[in-house]
């Protein structure tokens, strides 16, 4: 059972490329954006799965549910700071 908790969890650590060359290449910062949101994600996945293989699942699943709200709040405040910029650059300085 450990080995397929180390196989899927390599196979999310891969997959994490694919995010990572969408955050190098994204041509918009949005997709810049949901590129960071997406590792995020499968970081957090990896947490849990590494705290199954350790045995100690609640301290992984807490450090897990930190790195996701933190998460959280960094897209949401980023989106925030670009919808803004994005709102200056439509009306001008005026906002």
């Amino acid at each position: 059972m450990i080995n397929f908790f180390i196989i899927i969890g390599s196979l999310i650590l891969l997959l994490m490329g694919v995010g990572l060359f969408r955050l190098m290449v994204g041509p918009t910062p949005i997709d810049r954006l949901i590129a960071v949101n997406i590792i995020g994600a499968k970081t957090t996945a990896v947490l849990v799965i590494i705290g199954f293989i350790n045995g100690k699942i609640g301290m992984f699943v807490d450090l897990a549910l930190a790195y996701a709200m933190l998460n959280f709040l960094t897209s949401m405040a980023a989106a925030r700071l670009l919808s803004r910029e994005s709102l200056k650059n439509l009306w001008g300085s005026s906002l």
